[in-house]
């Protein structure tokens, strides 16, 4: 009875002490790296000249333009999908929703050697591109192709549980009102789900800008064409230190900005249902 009271009285329990110090390692776990890259770049690295390089805007801009194309791709493609997964029972479910997954436990190398062999011009897609005078390896396209590779399944999880989570019941009243399913898809059911819908683009879009091994095997490292930010790092790393941390920083930066405005997005657009 005594240790009982002493847990209820307020005094921490060995396990609440013993999870606490578990949450703090992990949480220790990804600020540290990332807290001594942002103090290695404001001490030592000169993030305005990285900046101010040609070498690294040319990189950023490349990379954000690729993003940005890759994340239409994603949600274009993943919305579809994540619906028919979350509302149709079909034959082979199970196996289509196992398979959307496999981008994420399939090596980002591996993920880029199947590309090429797939759209390179030899592959079974990529020789018909080329017979129409269309080559996407090594292009700037491959460069987006990988990134929706690696992105689409992180989005299609998030929106598939978006709407799983819509009330079936709001629909059907939207029906009987005489609204036509495109439209009670529109006005009811992408609203309710949009914080899903935010959230799954935000990480889709962090994971096609940080995207390394399958880019670097499918589209290769050429400054200007392909050359993405994590690739230029790996190039700066060779030359300079410090410019690859001030290019480190540059990125770790514009991916919080980003994901914070996407956040912020969602949060308003939650508060707003």
């Amino acid at each position: 009875m005594g240790s009982g009271a002493r847990a209820r009285g307020g005094a921490p329990s060995w396990g609440r002490l013993l999870v606490g110090a578990l949450a703090a390692a992990a949480l220790a776990l990804v600020l540290a790296p990332v807290g001594v890259l942002m103090v290695r770049g404001v001490t030592q690295a000169d993030v305005g000249a990285a900046l101010a390089s040609p070498f690294v805007r040319a990189s950023m801009q490349l990379s954000l333009l690729t993003s940005a194309a890759a994340l239409a791709f994603v949600v274009g493609l993943g919305t579809p999908a994540a619906y028919l997964l979350a509302r149709t029972r079909f034959p082979g479910r199970g196996l289509v929703d196992a398979l959307i997954d496999l981008p994420i436990v399939l090596p980002p190398v591996v993920g880029g050697l199947a590309l090429l062999l797939t759209l390179g011009r030899r592959g079974p897609l990529g020789g018909a591109l080329a017979w129409a005078g269309v080559d996407v390896a090594f292009t700037t396209a491959a460069v987006v192709a990988a990134q929706t590779f690696v992105a689409l399944p992180f989005y299609v999880r998030a929106a598939k549980a978006g709407f799983q989570s819509v009330d079936r019941r709001l629909e059907a009243v939207s029906a009987t009102l005489g609204a036509r399913p495109w439209r009670t898809f529109r006005r009811v059911t992408v609203p309710l789900a949009l914080p899903s819908l935010a959230g799954g683009a935000v990480v889709a879009w962090a994971r096609a800008l940080g995207e390394f091994g399958a880019t670097i095997m499918f589209a290769g490292n050429a400054a200007g064409r392909t050359q993405t930010m994590p690739l230029a790092i790996l190039d700066a790393m060779e030359a300079d230190l410090n410019a690859a941390i001030a290019v480190a920083v540059v990125l770790a930066a514009v991916s919080l900005a980003v994901l914070v405005s996407f956040r912020l997005l969602a949060r308003v657009g939650g508060r707003a249902l």
